[in-house]
Protein backbone atom coordinates (compact mmCIF):
# COMPACT_ATOMS: atom_id res chain seq x y z
CA UNK A 1 0.00 0.00 0.00
CA UNK A 2 2.85 2.53 0.61
CA UNK A 3 4.50 1.57 -2.58
CA UNK A 4 1.42 2.54 -4.42
CA UNK A 5 0.77 5.92 -2.25
CA UNK A 6 4.73 6.87 -3.14
CA UNK A 7 4.09 6.08 -6.96
CA UNK A 8 0.97 7.88 -7.30
CA UNK A 9 2.21 11.11 -5.02
CA UNK A 10 5.70 10.75 -7.04
CA UNK A 11 3.28 10.66 -11.09
CA UNK A 12 1.26 13.67 -9.36
CA UNK A 13 4.13 15.66 -8.47
CA UNK A 14 5.44 14.96 -12.29
CA UNK A 15 2.05 15.84 -13.99
CA UNK A 16 2.12 18.86 -11.54
CA UNK A 17 6.05 19.75 -13.16
CA UNK A 18 4.35 19.12 -16.74
CA UNK A 19 1.34 21.03 -16.37
CA UNK A 20 3.53 24.43 -15.01
CA UNK A 21 5.69 24.11 -17.69
CA UNK A 22 3.53 23.42 -20.35
CA UNK A 23 2.21 27.16 -19.35
CA UNK A 24 5.62 28.72 -19.09
CA UNK A 25 6.55 27.08 -22.89
CA UNK A 26 3.07 28.24 -24.11
CA UNK A 27 3.31 32.02 -23.02
CA UNK A 28 6.62 32.34 -24.23
CA UNK A 29 5.96 31.08 -27.78
CA UNK A 30 3.29 33.60 -27.86
CA UNK A 31 5.31 36.72 -26.82
CA UNK A 32 7.69 35.72 -29.37
CA UNK A 33 4.74 35.39 -32.18
CA UNK A 34 3.50 38.88 -30.91
CA UNK A 35 7.32 40.47 -30.88
CA UNK A 36 7.84 38.91 -34.77
CA UNK A 37 5.28 40.93 -35.62
CA UNK A 38 5.82 44.03 -34.06
CA UNK A 39 3.92 43.99 -30.78
CA UNK A 40 6.67 43.71 -28.22
CA UNK A 41 4.38 46.61 -26.41
CA UNK A 42 2.08 44.06 -26.26
CA UNK A 43 2.73 41.51 -22.74
CA UNK A 44 0.99 38.35 -21.73
CA UNK A 45 -0.13 38.49 -18.61
CA UNK A 46 -1.89 35.35 -18.08
CA UNK A 47 -2.32 31.52 -19.82
CA UNK A 48 -5.02 29.78 -19.10
CA UNK A 49 -5.75 25.83 -19.88
CA UNK A 50 -7.49 22.64 -18.84
CA UNK A 51 -6.18 20.38 -17.13
CA UNK A 52 -5.70 17.80 -19.63
CA UNK A 53 -3.95 20.26 -22.22
CA UNK A 54 -0.66 19.17 -21.30
CA UNK A 55 -1.62 15.44 -22.53
CA UNK A 56 -3.15 15.78 -25.48
CA UNK A 57 -2.15 17.02 -29.42
CA UNK A 58 -4.57 20.17 -28.97
CA UNK A 59 -5.70 22.12 -27.12
CA UNK A 60 -8.04 25.86 -26.50
CA UNK A 61 -6.29 28.48 -24.38
CA UNK A 62 -7.18 31.85 -23.22
CA UNK A 63 -4.20 34.13 -23.29
CA UNK A 64 -4.89 38.01 -21.17
CA UNK A 65 -2.52 40.49 -22.46
CA UNK A 66 -2.70 44.39 -21.64
CA UNK A 67 -1.54 47.24 -23.98
CA UNK A 68 -0.83 50.53 -22.25
CA UNK A 69 -3.66 49.62 -19.62
CA UNK A 70 -5.85 47.95 -21.69
CA UNK A 71 -6.72 44.13 -21.73
CA UNK A 72 -8.25 41.71 -23.87
CA UNK A 73 -8.95 37.87 -23.35
CA UNK A 74 -7.63 35.81 -26.24
CA UNK A 75 -8.71 32.35 -27.24
CA UNK A 76 -6.17 30.39 -29.54
CA UNK A 77 -5.56 26.76 -30.53
CA UNK A 78 -2.61 24.96 -29.87
CA UNK A 79 -2.16 22.41 -32.82
CA UNK A 80 0.88 19.92 -31.84
CA UNK A 81 2.41 19.63 -28.29
CA UNK A 82 4.70 22.32 -27.22
CA UNK A 83 7.02 20.24 -25.42
CA UNK A 84 7.53 17.51 -27.32
CA UNK A 85 6.84 18.38 -30.88
CA UNK A 86 8.99 20.61 -32.82
CA UNK A 87 5.35 21.54 -34.63
CA UNK A 88 3.77 23.40 -32.93
CA UNK A 89 0.77 25.50 -34.78
CA UNK A 90 -1.13 28.28 -32.61
CA UNK A 91 -4.08 29.92 -33.99
CA UNK A 92 -5.97 32.61 -32.91
CA UNK A 93 -9.64 31.88 -32.56
CA UNK A 94 -11.64 34.76 -31.00
CA UNK A 95 -11.58 37.46 -28.84
CA UNK A 96 -13.26 36.71 -25.34
CA UNK A 97 -12.98 39.72 -23.16
CA UNK A 98 -11.57 43.86 -24.04
CA UNK A 99 -11.54 45.83 -20.92
CA UNK A 100 -10.43 49.52 -21.99
CA UNK A 101 -8.55 51.25 -19.03
CA UNK A 102 -8.96 55.66 -19.33
CA UNK A 103 -6.82 57.53 -16.50
CA UNK A 104 -7.13 61.30 -15.99
CA UNK A 105 -3.62 61.46 -15.63
CA UNK A 106 -2.04 65.26 -13.58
Amino acid sequence: MGKLFSLIVLVALGYAGIYFYYGVVVEREIQQQLDSRGLSSVSVDNVEYDLLAPVSTSADIAVTVTYRGSQATLDFLVQGHPLFSDEVSIEFDALQALRLGISFGQ
